[in-house]
């Protein structure tokens, strides 16, 4: 057989050759949307996409990947459902610091609770429930949140700047469509109607703009600024907290009439600063008692309950500060120094005069005692660790007892039975031995520990003895006396220090006002068409549309009708042959509304 050559078929006429056609396909490639394949291993579920092999492609992935899952966690974290989600669990987790003992705020008390529920504490304890507001979970909530609204607020607030700077929309085609809307004719020009119409819209604190035959208007951006305004005041009071806490430091001292406070560390009888604050930053002031004066109330069911608490103070403010005197009241604190002393509390510390066994003065002076309830009813304690007996051998005493404002003895009870100094009585029993003060173990000045002490006796009996003002005590076998010389007063006062009150207060004052803005204000638009109708006669048209379904858009556009009538009277319409007196009046929102704000 002879081998034969096959041989093309024939082009039809116009088609394109080989080469013509492949450039048409390139350009085709080029040209098309449709996505093009990748090869490669497809993931589902994942942001990467699809993964290419070799090291690179991996690589690639992986960027993708952590990349797209970042946006996600950001996108949720900056949506307002999550916003107010961690605000919610904010108020939720204040809830165990104000139910159970803190240990930053009264750790006696806190150390109380431990001793009451030995179960639970070490349950709490691990859950940081004594000290929430510095715990772990506390703080996440609260830095979360905190990025939270400032992821809200700066996208919203780009936009908003946006809407500032745009232009009102431009009038819609049907104003019968608007859920307001009204129009008459008049023989006024076009062009002197919409020069009236802006000047009336801008009286009314309307943004304006001409487009064509219209005049369109715009107003209530207050209301998006209140909003903002709220949240921004968020942040300022998060951040006011959070200074107030880490920068912060109070502490109490109990000032015994005559004596003073300088504001060093040393000087407070309890201290709590925060994480940030060292107590080289403490101001140099300080203060003296002069005296103390107080009243209460002598007759009905409030029998007994304080009238006034005034203490007499002389302050100064720095190293060589000149002296100035003031009075401190309950909630009137002294301000001084960038920090503020109260007026806490307040009591008696009856002053003695000891003498040992050889005649010396051993102590001499104020005794601070504690209250154990409403009516002043105080315990006393006097340490003496500088004493010597008749035979001269060095050694300690002890005092202890009660101090009672107005003893009645008709009651039967060492309890006081009114908080003013009517009928002051001193009871003490005296104890010798060791007092443990150079034992090297910190104890209670208000405390007397009596394990290593003998008690004094007299018959065999504990001696004890109810002293008033002047009256002496001799301790048995010539161990010494003790005179109750009168009675001086004591006031405690809490001196406290937070760098962010002033903030905090700023920005609650600022978030009322935004949500006031934000509920009182409505954002609504305004349009005023002018054309020329086919009799000759100008046609004005006039429509609103607000946010929200309000009556106030109506009755507000037909203000605007009405000012707008001395510039652009209304006339008859000849084909109705009747007077054209009021503008028609604006149609009440109604269901096309809906489609007008689409």
């Amino acid at each position: 057989m002879s081998k034969t050559e096959s041989t093309p078929a024939p082009e039809a006429p116009g088609a394109p050759g080989p080469s013509e056609a492949s450039e048409e396909e390139a350009a085709g490639a080029r040209m098309s949307t449709a996505p093009v394949e990748e090869t490669g291993q497809s993931v589902p579920g994942s942001f990467g996409g699809v993964r290419k092999p070799g090291a690179l492609g991996w690589l690639a992935w992986t960027g993708r990947e952590i990349t797209g899952w970042l946006r996600w966690f950001w996108r949720q974290l900056t949506s307002m459902r999550v916003a107010l989600i961690l605000l919610l669990l904010l108020s939720l987790a204040t809830i165990p610091g104000s139910l159970i003992p803190q240990t930053s705020v009264d750790s006696m008390k806190a150390d109380a609770w431990k001793e009451a529920h030995k179960t639970l504490t070490p349950v709490y304890e691990k859950l940081q429930l004594f000290h929430v507001y510095s715990s772990v979970w506390f703080s996440a909530i609260y830095i979360l949140l905190f990025v939270s609204l400032i992821g809200c607020i700066v996208p919203r607030t780009w936009q908003f700047v946006g809407q500032l700077r745009a232009r009102p929309p431009k009038a819609p085609h049907r104003f019968n469509r608007l859920p307001a809307h009204t129009g008459w004719k008049t023989d006024a020009d076009p062009e002197q109607v919409l020069a009236a119409a802006q000047k009336v819209l801008k009286r009314k604190w309307f943004r304006t703009t001409v487009d064509g035959n219209a005049v369109a208007a715009e107003k209530g951006y207050l209301r998006e600024a209140g909003n903002l305004l709220f949240h921004v005041s968020l942040i300022v009071m998060l951040v006011a907290f959070a200074s107030a806490q880490l920068w912060k430091y109070e502490g109490g001292k109990l000032v015994v009439e005559g004596d003073g406070f300088s504001n060093t560390l040393t000087q407070y009888d309890d201290f709590k600063s925060g994480s940030f604050f060292a107590s080289d930053d403490l101001p140099p002031f300080g203060f003296t008692l002069n005296g103390f004066s107080g009243s209460y109330e002598r007759t009905g069911p409030q029998k007994g309950s304080p009238r006034d608490y005034r203490a007499h103070v002389t302050y100064w403010n720095g190293s060589d500060g000149e002296k100035h005197d003031t009075t401190i009241k309950v909630n009137e604190p002294l301000e001084i120094g960038g920090s503020k002393v109260y007026l806490q509390g307040h009591g008696y510390a009856p002053k003695v005069t000891v003498r040992d066994g050889k005649g010396n003065i051993a102590y001499s002076g104020a005794v601070a005692s504690l209250p154990l309830d409403n009516n002043v009813t105080e315990t006393t304690v006097l340490k003496v660790p500088d004493y010597l007996d008749k035979d001269g051998k060095t050694d300690q005493l002890g005092f202890t007892g009660m101090f009672v404002p107005t003893f009645d003895p008709r009651s039967g009870s060492m309890f006081s039975q009114f908080p003013a100094l009517d009928n002051p009585v001193l009871v003490l029993t005296a104890y010798r031995g060791f007092l443990g003060i150079d034992s090297g173990v910190p104890q209670s000045v208000y405390k007397l520990d009596t394990s290593k002490m003998e008690q004094f006796k007299e018959g065999g009996r504990p001696y004890k003895r109810a002293l008033r003002p002047g009256e002496k005590l001799t301790l048995p076998n010539g161990a010494g006396t003790l005179t109750f010389d009168g009675i001086s007063s004591w006031a405690t006062f809490q001196i406290s220090h937070k760098p962010g009150d002033g903030p905090a207060l700023a920005g609650a004052v600022a978030a009322i006002v935004g949500v006031a803005l934000s509920l009182f204000i409505q954002r609504r638009r305004v349009w005023v068409r002018a054309v020329r109708g086919a009799d000759g006669r100008t046609v004005v048209e006039l429509g609103g549309l607000g946010r929200s379904e309000s009556a106030k858009v109506p009755e507000e556009l037909a203000d605007i009708a009405v000012a707008l009538q001395p510039d652009a009277p209304p006339v008859a319409d000849e084909d109705s042959k009747e007077p054209a007196d009021e503008p028609e009046r604006p149609a009440e929102p109604s269901e096309s509304s809906e489609g007008a704000r689409a």
